[in-house]
């Protein structure tokens, strides 16, 4: 799985996280920190997949998710994977398709199907986690990126995200999250994400000390990221309490 930034909306200390999936590397959130993602987004408001008539004005994010589903290359997806249950392929096909409109509970069916079927298939993995953090199933998820993780635990986007999990459950645990973002810049000691993450982390728990000392890294890394300001802003008042 590959991950382009993702960058989250920031209501008072940060907030509306945006995800994805079969793209590059990335989470689906509605509510947040102000973290970031380090895997690509898909969709920000449930639009649909890729071709998909334009759904008429007023409709609801419910109605353009009904409408998907019913989508006559949704329809033909899913029946594909139900009449081949031994079709990897058309397992992760079906999985792809709901996760577009937003329907995790039959992404996570069938990908379960396909990780039945491969055990080893390490994308199949990740996206399990995936589909269980978009449907706020954090211990799955963590479940999920944990088994990715001792696969491969040199994968930072995936470690990052890990890191988010103890993020936005609740109650949080900032300690856990602190401790798999330092694993990640282990890896990597200029991973944006990352850093951004572990700079919220800091805040979170009043460490301003060392939110400061990561968002100077973060600026040094990636000084155009427009979440700095405002990470600044929470951070300075941090120091004024």
């Amino acid at each position: 799985m590959t991950k382009d930034n993702i960058l989250f909306g920031i209501v008072g200390l940060l907030a509306g996280l945006i995800i994805g999936f079969f793209v590059t590397n990335s989470l689906n959130k509605q509510q947040g920190f102000g973290a970031v993602s380090a895997q690509s987004p898909a969709t920000q408001t449930g639009t649909l997949p890729p071709g998909h008539p334009d759904v008429p004005p007023g409709s609801t994010a419910g109605d353009q998710q009904s409408a998907g589903a019913n989508a006559p290359e949704v329809q033909a997806a899913i029946a594909k994977a139900k009449a081949e249950p031994d079709n990897f392929d058309a397992q992760i096909k079906a999985a792809e398709f709901y996760y577009q409109i937003q329907r995790f509970d039959g992404a996570i069916e069938f990908l379960k199907r396909a990780n039945q079927l491969k055990p080893d298939d390490y994308e199949t993995v990740v996206h399990l986690g995936n589909a269980n953090f978009d449907s706020d199933k954090y211990d799955e998820a963590e479940k999920w990126y944990s088994l990715a993780l001792s696969k491969k635990p040199d994968d930072v986007d995936v470690r990052t995200d890990l890191g988010l999990v103890f993020m936005f459950r609740e109650p949080p645990n900032y300690d856990r999250s602190i401790q798999e973002f330092k694993r990640s810049l282990e890896y990597d000691p200029n991973h944006p994400q990352t850093l951004q993450n572990l700079t919220v982390a800091y805040t979170k728990k009043s460490d301003a000390a060392n939110a400061s000392a990561t968002l100077a890294k973060l600026e040094a890394t990636d000084k155009s990221n427009p979440a700095i300001s405002k990470m600044r802003t929470d951070i300075d008042a941090l120091k004024t309490k």
